[in-house]
């Protein structure tokens, strides 16, 4: 049987710093620290509720991050 994979940590970065931010900054700057998957939605988008570590979403109005979370 093969290993079952250990998934990467995730950086250590708070979502909440993101609100606020332009949406294409807020993108480079989740990359550049660490986010394997960065995702801008737009407000009420559906989205899966899968779980995936790495992952950083970003609701975004009128061009700004309006919300962020994990996952």
């Amino acid at each position: 049987m093969a290993p079952i994979p250990t998934p990467q940590p995730e950086p250590q970065d708070s979502p909440e710093g993101y609100v606020g931010l332009d949406a294409p900054e807020a993108e480079r700057r989740a990359r550049a620290r660490g986010w394997s998957t960065v995702r801008s939605l737009p407000p009420g988008a559906i989205v899966t509720m899968e779980y995936r570590a790495g992952r950083l979403n970003f609701e975004v109005r009128d061009g700004r991050v309006a919300r962020a979370w994990k996952g």
